[in-house]
């Protein structure tokens, strides 16, 4: 599964079936958005091969975002454990379904769908945990894929699908290329 084997069950210890990986903070200051997720692997949690799961720390700072993405492998369930994060959702037919999370509370993402996570907090950062269905989930954040693919997206099409005008198109572009 994923290209990784299972473990040789002669050969596997403990250490294999735990990690560290998410104790401590990410920097929420590496992007523009606010946000770090650190999520578990093959690298540093083995035993989690071919299990079909996986887990994410989500570090927002004050008033910072996980923009629109979306996990085309997995289904979502994240649990706040610090902090007020307005968490929500698109379905197929467009409807919003968004809820706010404080510490202990929990809202799941279907496979697939655009979701985000916003700290409206604007003084102190939010922390949550999250499970997902598959040990290889897949991102892709919405904006950053729109409008930073290489080669890049024609601006005609992004002028059309958005409404705005091309020097519209650069603003955006620059902003989200840092």
């Amino acid at each position: 599964m994923n290209g990784q084997p299972c473990l040789n069950p002669e050969l596997a210890s403990p250490t294999h079936f735990a990690t560290s990986a998410l104790s401590k903070p990410g920097n929420t200051s590496k992007n523009a958005f606010g946000f770090s997720v650190i999520l578990t692997t093959n690298q540093n949690l083995p035993g989690h091969r071919t299990q079909g799961l996986s887990m994410a720390r989500v570090d927002i700072a004050p008033d910072g975002l996980v923009p629109p993405h979306v996990h085309p492998r997995a289904s979502e369930v994240t649990t706040c454990l610090k902090g007020d994060i307005l968490v929500g959702f698109v379905d197929t037919s467009n409807t919003m379904y968004t809820q706010r999370l404080r510490p202990g509370e929990s809202f799941v993402f279907p496979k697939g769908l655009i979701h985000f996570l916003y700290n409206v907090d604007s003084k102190s950062p939010a922390l949550a945990i999250s499970g997902l269905s598959s040990e290889n989930p897949g991102t892709q954040v919405v904006p950053i894929a729109t409008f930073t693919s290489k080669p890049p997206m024609p601006d005609r099409v992004l002028e059309k699908a958005f409404m705005i005008d091309g020097q519209e198109v650069a603003r955006i572009r620059n902003h989200l290329q840092g």
